[in-house]
């Protein structure tokens, strides 16, 4: 009989585990796996998205600019049309969008005009279109979307209504106008349309559709940094984890978002970079380096990899379709209660709120619960071996039994309920 059975260690383990558990709750961390506590508390590194913990997530459209940059209630009701009709799962920029509400009365978006197909959005195009039917029969794809991959796509330019070439002037003048409002913390997504003559047999159109199309102009987001995200990220930095921020949005705005909140942007890697990276190179960079931007889903996993195989326990929080594959492979997946349905089943952890806040008491009470499990380990382990020494050695000089069993039993009962 001895204090720290095979039975009783997992036994004690899950009650400090459920305790702490029960204890993280109330901090509104709710744990879905219990032993995602331990790596919790042991985690050095964590790496976030940007949207919704770096900043408020309460993304507001604030511009709708033309090819001049001159606003233009034009782009305004195109992008209404396309975040309208598209029937995937709609983000931040499609709600902000449709919060115009007043543009349903004004385009009759669903009486006006027809759905006749769409062209899902991916990571790869980082872009979607659909196409509508006015009721002249007109058939207008209507693409939005990242600002390199939309521009690449474009031949002519819709400039007060007049279709132009589109020169390398009126390019460059686009990018100064995107550069000016993401340097001072706007999210640009580019509009382009292309009108075809309807079809009696119900057109089906895909990715090579999406060619040879007219530049409308760009839509602004403005998503302001948190301001608890600084406070966090010091309290992070003193409990010995290091953040990394992995986003899919460009350099230029994660840089001013970053430095908003204190991080420091020198150090930056894009995503294009990573793709002729070896695995080594990547785990040497991912060392050094705090921001990552312009991100593939398979980015943000390759990145999560590289750092485990620099030792490091890694956190990710996480909360979009894209965020799934890096979540399972963190050591502790980290997800929000408003985060979509894959990406709360593939973490470990759900926070109630979306604030790193939240997380560092989160990190605070993992490493108590760890370090009890430690500790009941060690006491016990001493207990049983004083025991155990303590009666084998007395018995190669006594001729009787030092101890009865009932007697061990007893001392190693009273032991443990005072650990307990």
């Amino acid at each position: 009989a001895v204090g720290l059975t095979p039975e009783m260690l997992p036994m004690i383990v899950s009650v400090c585990l459920s305790r702490g558990a029960l204890l993280m709750s109330r901090r509104k961390v709710i744990v879905k796996r219990l032993n995602a506590i331990q790596n919790l508390g042991a985690m050095d590194v964590l790496c976030t998205d940007k949207t919704g913990t770096l900043t408020e997530g309460r993304i507001v459209l604030e511009q709708h600019l033309d090819v001049r940059g001159h606003d233009s209630e034009r782009v305004l009701h195109y992008g209404y049309l396309n975040s309208y009709h598209h029937t995937g799962l709609k983000n931040l920029l499609d709600e902000a969008i449709l919060d115009h509400e007043e543009l349903e009365e004004r385009l009759k978006a669903k009486e006006k005009y027809r759905k006749i197909d769409e062209i899902p959005f991916d990571f790869v195009r980082r872009r979607m279109s659909v196409i509508v039917e006015d009721e002249s029969g007109t058939n207008t794809l209507i693409c939005k979307g990242a600002v390199e991959e939309v521009l690449g796509l474009c031949h002519t330019a819709d400039i007060d209504g007049t279709i132009t070439a589109l020169t390398a002037e009126d390019i460059a003048a686009g990018q100064t106008i995107v550069h000016r409002l993401n340097a001072q913390g706007f999210r640009v997504i580019a509009l382009a349309y292309k009108e075809m003559p309807g079809a009696p047999d119900e057109p089906v159109y895909a990715v090579k559709d999406e060619a040879e199309l007219t530049l409308l102009g760009f839509l602004a987001f403005l998503d302001p940094p948190k301001a608890t995200a600084g406070e966090a990220l010091t309290l992070l930095n003193g409990r010995q984890v290091a953040v990394k921020v992995l986003t899919g949005d460009n350099e230029i705005i994660t840089r001013y978002i970053c430095q908003q909140v204190g991080m420091p942007g020198e150090r930056l890697l894009l995503g294009a970079a990573i793709e002729g990276m070896s695995e080594a190179a990547l785990a040497e960079a991912a060392e050094t380096t705090s921001i990552f931007a312009k991100l593939a889903p398979a980015h943000k996993e390759r990145i999560i990899h590289a750092l485990q195989s620099q030792g490091h326990v890694v956190g990710f929080l996480g909360d979009g379709i894209n965020d799934a594959p890096a979540l399972k492979a963190a050591d502790v997946g980290i997800s929000v209660n408003s985060a979509v349905d894959i990406a709360k089943e593939s973490s470990d952890i759900i926070l109630l709120e979306t604030s790193l806040l939240v997380l560092e008491k989160g990190v605070v009470e993992g490493r108590r619960v760890f370090g009890n499990v430690i500790k009941y380990i060690r006491m016990a382990a001493s207990s049983s071996f004083g025991n155990m020494f303590s009666v084998v050695g007395a018995s190669a000089f006594l001729p009787f039994l030092p101890m009865l069993p009932i007697q061990v039993m007893l001392n190693n009962l009273l032991y443990d309920l005072s650990q307990t």
